[in-house]
């Protein structure tokens, strides 16, 4: 058994395996594999990889599953320890991978691991997708250390201490594959956005860390399946939200919070109104109804996770604090109003 697989999933991304592959070779070391996972793609991926990279190996889907389902298609046959999920428009560096597989080494605990995550074009700056580790707040409104809603942080070294976080980016998440598969992988109907939240938050269900650890440095492009203003992202991060919500909140927890979310997202549709027309005000309401429709399916997934009190839930509305109290940065924000684990704190569903 291999002891990391490092599985890009592409789809159409030709331009980025040109431009990352090279870096990616160079500073992954020799007793980890590079699988590239093919989403079908129409451009010439395949084509590139045969003539330059035969020694990869590659794993053709059958069809564009997403995010979500592709990878968990492509993971059924890959023997390892662990897994790196790793983005195609992600450029590495110099020890990137040694630093996590260590830490996983020696902390059985912990299922799940991101680097710190700087934007390539702008590489003293934390990137949107992951920066230093991920949390949400009572809601589920997500957001990381190093990046508040559209607010980025410069990396001045404020987050390089390893942190247990809520969730992983999946740009580049390290996970344990024994792990990954007892949570039955990433959720295929979520197809792309928050499936990593979602994964993380369930793992947490079930009792194993989610940690950050900053010694492992990447730089990602980010947006590269959509862009960054869409209708068709707007709609899976608004109903993936609702979804993940659904399936992981304990009962007592989920009726208030959910009456809460409609008014905000009901906010939110009204701004996107404003500031970009209809198309993303739709989306939101689009959202709503799919999960309305979705729900005997996850009524049915939710019977199956063990719900607990789980930490780094930030214990505020994170929406309140950046737009009304004008919190804009990580550091801003109260570290005692972030839930911890205490004896016995488990709560039934």
């Amino acid at each position: 058994m291999q002891k990391l697989s490092v599985v890009i999933l592409n789809w159409n991304g030709k331009e980025y395996l040109e431009k990352f592959l090279p870096s990616l070779l160079k500073y992954t070391p020799s007793w980890a594999e590079i699988v590239i996972a093919d989403n079908a793609s129409t451009d010439a991926s395949l084509l590139f990889l045969e003539q330059n990279y035969p020694q990869l190996r590659v794993i053709i889907n059958a069809q564009n599953y997403g995010f979500a389902k592709g990878y968990n298609v492509a993971l059924a046959q890959i023997k390892s320890q662990y897994y790196c999920l790793l983005n195609s428009d992600i450029e590495v560096c110099d020890h990137w991978v040694e630093p996590i597989v260590e830490y996983l080494d020696t902390h059985p605990q912990t299922a799940i691991c991101q680097p710190k995550l700087l934007a390539f074009n702008q590489k003293d700056e934390f990137e949107y997708a992951g920066a230093a580790g991920g949390f949400i707040d009572k809601f589920g409104y997500p957001f990381c250390r190093g990046r508040l809603f559209s607010t980025l942080e410069k990396d001045k070294g404020q987050y390089d201490d390893i942190k247990e976080i809520f969730w992983a980016t999946g740009a580049c998440m390290f996970v344990r594959s024994e792990i990954y598969h007892q949570l039955g992988g990433l959720d295929d109907d979520f197809f792309a956005h928050m499936e990593e939240i979602d994964f993380c938050w369930r793992a947490k269900n079930e009792k194993h860390k989610v940690m950050y650890i900053p010694d492992s440095v990447v730089y990602h492009i980010g947006g590269g399946t959509l862009p960054k203003k869409s209708p068709q992202k707007t709609f899976l991060n608004f109903r993936n939200n609702i979804i993940l919500l659904y399936k992981n909140l304990p009962k007592r927890r989920l009726l208030w919070v959910f009456a809460v979310r409609w008014v905000l997202d009901m906010v939110a549709a009204l701004r996107f109104l404003t500031d970009s027309g209809w198309g993303d005000c739709v989306a939101v309401f689009k959202a709503h109804l799919a999960f309305y429709k979705s729900l005997p399916k996850n009524i049915n997934k939710r019977t199956r996770i063990k719900h607990h009190f789980v930490s780094q839930i930030y214990k505020k509305s994170i929406v309140l604090e950046y737009y009304l109290r004008k919190k804009k940065y990580f550091s801003d924000l109260n570290a005692f109003k972030f839930s911890k684990l205490k004896q016995n704190s488990s709560l039934k569903k």
